[in-house]
């Protein structure tokens, strides 16, 4: 197995390496899993993906997450990013329910940080793309954490915020969420620094969901997150994908932002993720709120 680094040192692509084998060949695991903990995002080009295969891949690395209440492939480990109405075939309008979120992909997140319990992992494949547009861009939490003064590391290091999915659904639209996934989903308080226990590695965790700080006001906890979505995504830090047919990529949600760029209305696009779900082994134990703090 190779690695070849891609932008700025978080991302690396597999070669020599399939899905399958890392499906059926421990070593193999052992090895992509390494791969995992030290890039964050993983890049595999050229591969003959099935649902199943990729389920079979996921499973390696955890348990698998149920997509959430009414999403695509609802009840299934499939989340579903399409504009093609699955039952005429055709491409929905700009102001669908589809597309809408779609716009709201496209600001800066960490998948699941609204669940309980959030997301280790995400395997997106690419099914069909679009001629145009429709990039996946990357920034390393890690990178940002490591990048921050000391009195604000410190500030941070035991501070917790709140994550919400209908928060950052309302940027775009105000009825985006539905009262059934608001009540599938109420908000849920995190530490903002989820550390790394394979290499000790601190990163960052905020999305585009998060809307408070434990401690701070509203208008002053959403200068802050801001400044440090800003800190974390700034020029020259950041990784841009352009798809290919066959591309699978797998990233660490506790330690990238991600978000999914614009693409014509009348072009096709159908990505399918599986997402892998955080378990006390991957540091989840240090990041539930201290008794009060929620």
């Amino acid at each position: 197995m190779e690695l070849k680094r891609l932008g700025p040192g978080f991302v690396a692509e597999v070669r020599g390496a399939g899905l399958v084998d890392v499906a059926r060949d421990n070593a193999i695991y052992r090895l992509v899993r390494a791969a995992f903990e030290e890039h964050s995002v993983l890049v595999f080009r050229d591969r003959k993906i099935t649902d199943e295969l990729q389920v079979a891949f996921s499973r390696r690395f955890g348990p698998l997450e149920t997509a959430k209440a009414a999403s695509l492939g609802e009840g299934t480990p499939f989340s579903i990013l399409t504009n093609i109405d699955r039952a005429t075939g055709t491409l929905v309008p700009p102001d669908h329910k589809e597309a809408l979120r779609a716009r709201a992909n496209q600001l800066w997140h960490t998948d699941s940080c609204f669940k309980v319990p959030p997301a280790l992992a995400s395997v997106l494949s690419a099914r069909v793309i679009p001629r145009t547009g429709g990039e996946t861009e990357f920034a390393s939490l890690r990178g940002a954490w490591e990048r921050l003064a000391g009195p604000m590391q410190a500030r941070l290091a035991n501070a917790y915020a709140w994550h919400d999915y209908a928060h950052s659904r309302g940027k775009i639209a105000p009825h985006l969420a539905s009262d059934r996934e608001k009540t599938a989903l109420p908000p849920v308080c995190w530490r903002i620094r989820w550390r790394n226990p394979v290499n000790g590695r601190d990163a960052l965790y905020i999305a585009s969901h998060t809307y408070a700080i434990e401690g701070m006001r509203r208008d002053e906890a959403q200068a802050l997150l801001g400044d440090l979505i800003g800190h974390a995504t700034a020029r020259g830090q950041t990784y841009l994908h352009r798809w290919q047919a066959g591309d699978v990529i797998m990233w660490d949600n506790r330690a990238v932002l991600h978000r999914g760029r614009p693409w014509p209305d009348n072009e096709p696009r159908h990505m399918v993720r599986t997402t892998i779900t955080a378990t006390d082994a991957d540091g989840l134990a240090e990041m539930w709120p201290v008794q009060g703090a929620a």
